[in-house]
């Protein structure tokens, strides 16, 4: 996740904590409206906290009389409320402060400095949002996936079934989300042609990646190629523009669909190959999915794109007949 979505999440843990703040001094004023006796009482604990370290830096070899003291007053006057409270009929929670999450006071981290399981479901929850593939992830992903629908009949022209190769890039599929955090260099890229499961299994990746807490971004090539030409070309960039652009080079995992449909001229092939370079140089992966073959990928694009995705991606062919 980017540091600028990073600062709004904590923002708004910030502002989660303040609320908190706010409707706790809120509900004080509406007891001590009822009570006047309960401000009196929380003024008294209020005192006996301030004298206490007052009085042991004064009196240091009667320190634990001292403590022992206050701590006998403090419970005595924390009595006293609990016993006003019940006599309302006011829950005996009322005078707290309420957090969204108790477990980690709205900060987004726990005691021992871990992330909250708040704030990774926050940080999922936005990851979810910027990807493109919400609503297509919750009807196909790993979970989903059928593997009696593919064909047990051998291709004679590809020495295996459709149900074979299936089973094979599955297995490598699930490898590579397991092995994602590591610095291996794996990039994919899916080829065949239209409707024997590419885009399905970019679901399924991209969920099962976005579940972790990685950061997804899917696009087709005809929509890199536009988000490219407004960014260079138009002046104004909303937010979402420039966070979109960023994204292209930045996410944890850039899955580029249908490449070979958008319009290729020398700027989307100069743009594409610097996408391409730019995320393997900072160690970001990436997943294509085209209907062209690596021939047909050679002689579309230009022999440096062509030479970083052959050296830097696994070719993994998709066959069979249309499932659609």
């Amino acid at each position: 996740m980017n540091d600028d979505k990073l600062r709004e999440v904590f923002i708004k843990y910030e502002n989660n904590r303040d609320k908190a703040k706010l409707d706790l001094e809120m509900r004080k004023n509406k007891v001590y409206n009822k009570i006047p006796q309960m401000k009196d009482i929380d003024d008294k604990i209020f005192q006996i906290g301030l004298s206490l370290s007052k009085s042991v830096l004064m009196n240091e070899n009667d320190r634990e009389s001292i403590v022992q003291k206050c701590k006998t007053e403090m419970d005595n006057l924390k009595k006293q409320k609990e016993d006003l409270l019940n006599q309302y009929n006011i829950p005996s929670d009322y005078l707290q402060i309420h957090y969204k999450c108790n477990n980690c006071k709205d900060k987004g981290f726990t005691s021992d400095g871990s992330k909250c399981e708040c704030l990774k479901q926050e940080l999922i929850r936005d990851a979810y949002k910027i990807s493109n593939f919400s609503k297509l992830i919750e009807k196909e992903n790993f979970n989903t996936f059928d593997m009696n629908i593919f064909s047990e009949e051998k291709i004679d022209s590809e020495g295996i079934s459709q149900k074979e190769n299936m089973l094979n890039i599955y297995s490598l599929c699930e490898s590579f989300t397991l092995n994602f955090n590591q610095d291996n260099g794996e990039n994919l890229l899916f080829y065949g042609q239209t409707g024997v499961g590419k885009t399905f299994m970019c679901s399924c990746i991209a969920k099962r990646l976005l579940d972790k807490g990685y950061s997804v971004l899917y696009e087709t090539s005809y929509n890199v190629v536009e988000l490219l030409q407004s960014y260079r070309f138009e002046k104004n960039h909303t937010y979402e523009d420039k966070r979109n652009y960023k994204l292209l080079f930045e996410c944890d995992l850039l899955i580029i669909d249908d490449l070979g449909t958008e319009m290729t001229n020398s700027f989307s092939i100069s743009e594409m190959f610097n996408i391409i370079n730019s995320r393997l140089i900072n160690g970001k992966k990436t997943i294509v999915s085209t209907n062209l073959s690596p021939i047909q990928i050679a002689n579309t694009y230009t022999d440096r794109i062509f030479s970083r995705i052959s050296s830097h991606y696994r070719f993994l062919k998709f066959i069979g007949e249309d499932l659609r």
